[in-house]
C-alpha cells in the first residue's frame, strides 16, 4: 500500500520544518496522533526514535531512517509482518512550500493490515497534512 498527499503551504520552508520537525508536538495540530514521546533528545536526526500512540491501534516506537535537514525525514516502524514507512517532504516553491507526505505499507502481512487500516491511513495522513499546513501558515502569519 501506498498513499501521497500534496499540498502547497504558505509559509517559509524554515517554518514548516520548525512544525514538522517538532514531533513531540504533533498532537496539538493533529487528530490523527494521540501522543508522541520522543525516546531521545535533541534535534530529529537519523536513529532519533519516537513512541507514537494514535487513535486506533498499539502504540508503535518509530525510528527515523533518513533526514535532509529543513527538506524532508523518513521515518518507520515494524510489527510482524509488515513495515510502515513515513515519509515527509519540502520542496520550496513559489507560494511557499509543496508538501508530501506519503505512508507505505510493506511485507508478507501487508495485505492484511491494508485491509484492516488502509481507510484510516489514508484518513491519518489526510489530518496530517491539514493540520500541517493550518499549523505551519499559522506559524508564519504570527
Amino acid at each position: 500500500m501506498r498513499y501521497t498527499r500534496t499540498d502547497t503551504i504558505a509559509a517559509r520552508p524554515a517554518d514548516v520544518w520548525a512544525v514538522l520537525a517538532d514531533i513531540e508536538r504533533w498532537p496539538d495540530w493533529t487528530a490523527s496522533m494521540r501522543e508522541i514521546i520522543r525516546l531521545d533528545s535533541g534535534p530529529l536526526r537519523v536513529g532519533s526514535t519516537a513512541r507514537v500512540r494514535q487513535p486506533s491501534g498499539r502504540p508503535m516506537v518509530w525510528t527515523v531512517t533518513e533526514l535532509e535537514n529543513e527538506r524532508s525525514f523518513t521515518w518507520s516502524a515494524a510489527a510482524p509482518g509488515f513495515r510502515l514507512t513515513g515519509y515527509h517532504e519540502l520542496t520550496p516553491a513559489e507560494a511557499g512550500v509543496t508538501a508530501v507526505l506519503t505512508f507505505t505499507l510493506a511485507g508478507p502481512m501487508a495485505w492484511l493490515a491494508r485491509m484492516l487500516a488502509g481507510g484510516r491511513v489514508r484518513r491519518y495522513v489526510d489530518m496530517e497534512a491539514d493540520g500541517l499546513k493550518r499549523q505551519s501558515e499559522h506559524r508564519a502569519a504570527t
